[in-house]
């Protein structure tokens, strides 16, 4: 096999998943020990095998695709051994010997529920590691005990396994009072079960009894509520565009004869039509959002529309992840396509530069943090830690993908288009603006562009921050779908209605407060982090603090790019509009 051969088959098993096998009678079933973790920390997750528990002499570990990876999977063989429909009781896997300071980590463990997940065939099989007993507030009681009996049933049909489960058959031992050290030996038994259940539908049971909650239910309060305040905003614009506007282009298109002395009473936002179209300062900067807001709307896009394909496996995160990278990768031709365009149409010259800050716009801040969470992570010896080859090869995809097709974009769009399509001539020396009052300030802009399109978000980040920091699974992409166009919509019309406030008021420096007003919505999303890892989550400690903190600023900063691109396009398209429907002299 020839080298070049060995790579493609190399990437291919890395970004995919591999089918389940058809097993023979006696076949060795492998059971990979993976990771375990405090239940109520997603993502703190540590290797099996750090636990003081039976391992093999030689630790072999399985290959992973990215998705696996980026979940926190590490998965290696155990000692357990599993024929292919052979049932076994009480078979030993060793005698284990813990110190004082095992026996104390095993406390700690149980204490904040650590529970393990194994994988047999593709199937995960999670259970708690010990128990705990509390009770009574006077006395109070606290028990700590250790499972060192497993049994699992493996359901079959034919020569597919269709589902696995562990269950508590023998009583746990106390960690109570011992004296170390502590002679345990853990134990495990095999039941094979037949079942009619296709193989095709396994996914379904696995779903339905999974070990962490079950899917969330559709909450149609929250859509309606969401729905009218869309039919509330749209109607609001309308009658702007209708009635407001009607009276204006009445008025600032009265003829010659009648406009008499019309020119030393002439106010409002035609005043302003030579410099409404007045270019922006930080022209690279300003494009490089509008490519990089472009490129993150065309993956939220297909994340959304995989999603509804079900090409996602909903029992774990890994998978969307490898393809939101993807996406990101294949996307980065749309940023430096529109970045490249904006920038020369505002007359922009040093492209090559332009280029590359949108190339690092999201991806410098997107390392920066990232290299923080990698080395807690490294710290505390998780396994939400990157491999080194992992790191090479997302970087890999970033320098020969990534990069490359943000150049080809920004070519394509320097070459593509040349100048705005303007109604009005802007003049070389720009118009004073008058000052206004409190209320039509940048800030009371930004107040309101920012949280009337996180109202008709907030229910439904609920549902989806339970999901990505709590252990429910959410399948709802139908209405994940409705609420993004939503979300859209409320953007659009509130950055249309304060973009003519702002003007009306003879203030033409729309541009950048069309990006702020709306963007702001991230700022918003932060204190619902703040809010949501206080008062609606339960996580805790140092590793996972750090995760949410950094995930939770990218995911604001993404919201900022994404709604301020459609922000600024909205108003642009009115502004456009309005302009174009006066007569000027």
């Amino acid at each position: 096999m020839t080298t070049s051969r060995r790579l493609v088959l190399l990437f291919l098993l890395y970004f995919t998943a591999i089918e389940a096998t058809s097993f023979q009678d006696g076949d060795e079933v492998i059971l990979y020990v993976n990771k375990v973790g405090p239940y109520f920390n997603p993502h703190e997750t540590y290797h099996y095998y750090q636990l003081p528990v039976c391992r093999p002499k030689i630790i072999e570990h399985k290959s992973l695709t990215l998705g696996e990876v980026l979940d926190g999977d590490r998965m290696a063989k155990s000692d357990i051994r599993i024929k292919f429909k052979e049932n076994m009781q009480n078979r030993k896997l060793c005698d284990l010997v813990l110190s004082e300071e095992e026996v104390q980590y095993l406390r700690e463990a149980i204490e904040e529920h650590y529970y393990y997940e194994f994988v047999v065939d593709d199937i995960p099989v999670r259970d708690f590691i010990g128990h705990l007993e509390e009770s009574g507030f006077v006395p109070h009681t606290h028990k700590v005990y250790l499972w060192t009996h497993q049994h699992f049933n493996i359901y079959y049909n034919d020569n597919k396994i269709i589902y696995v489960n562990a269950t508590k058959e023998h009583a746990p031992i106390s960690l109570d009072d011992v004296e170390p050290p502590l002679n345990i030996q853990p134990t495990y038994s095999v039941t094979w079960i037949p079942t009619k259940i296709a193989y095709a539908d396994r996914g379904r049971l696995v779903q339905d009894n999974s070990f962490f909650p079950r899917s969330l239910e559709i909450h149609w309060l929250s859509i309606i509520n969401s729905m009218v305040l869309v039919f509330l905003l749209i109607g609001f614009v309308v009658i702007i565009l209708t009635r407001v506007l009607r009276n204006d282009f009445a008025r600032y298109n009265i003829d010659e004869e009648g406009r008499e002395d019309i020119d030393s009473d002439e106010y409002g936002w035609k005043i302003i039509h030579t410099d409404v179209f007045r270019f922006p300062q930080h022209k690279s900067l300003f494009s490089s959002i509008l490519g990089v807001g472009c490129q993150f709307l065309a993956v939220a896009v297909g994340i959304i529309g995989m999603a509804l394909l079900g090409m996602f496996n909903v029992h774990r995160h890994g998978s969307m992840n490898s393809a939101a990278i993807f996406l990101y990768a294949l996307a980065s031709v749309i940023a430096g396509y529109v970045s490249s365009c904006n920038f020369r149409m505002m007359g922009g010259t040093k492209w090559v530069s332009n280029i590359n800050l949108t190339t690092v716009l999201f991806a410098g801040p997107f390392f920066l943090i990232w290299s923080i969470q990698n080395t807690v992570a490294w710290a505390y010896h998780s396994t939400q830690a990157l491999p080194f080859t992992t790191i090479i090869l997302l970087l890999l995809m970033w320098i020969f993908v990534g990069y490359p097709l943000t150049i080809f974009g920004g070519i394509l769009g320097k070459n593509g288009h040349n100048e705005y399509n303007f109604p009005c001539r802007t003049k070389n020396i720009a118009r004073e603006i008058p000052s206004g009052p409190w209320y039509r300030s940048s800030w009371a802009h930004c107040a309101v562009g920012g949280f009337l399109p996180f109202s008709a978000i907030s229910v439904e980040m609920y549902y989806i921050f339970s999901t990505l920091w709590g252990r429910e699974q959410y399948t709802l992409y139908g209405i994940l779908g409705v609420v993004f166009i939503i979300l859209l919509s409320v953007t659009a019309c509130v950055s249309v209605a304060l973009t003519y406030f702002q003007l009306a008021a003879e203030d033409y420096r729309w541009w950048w407060r069309s990006i702020f007003s709306a963007g702001s919505t991230g700022g918003f999303v932060l204190m619902y982090c703040v809010f949501y890892y206080l008062k609606r989550s339960n996580m805790s400690g140092g590793l996972q603090t750090i995760e949410f903190v950094g995930w939770s600023i990218l995911t604001c900063y993404v919201f900022f790019l994404t709604l301020g691109t459609v922000s600024f396009l909205a108003s642009l398209t009115f502004v456009k509009y309005i302009y174009r429907n006066i007569k000027m002299d």
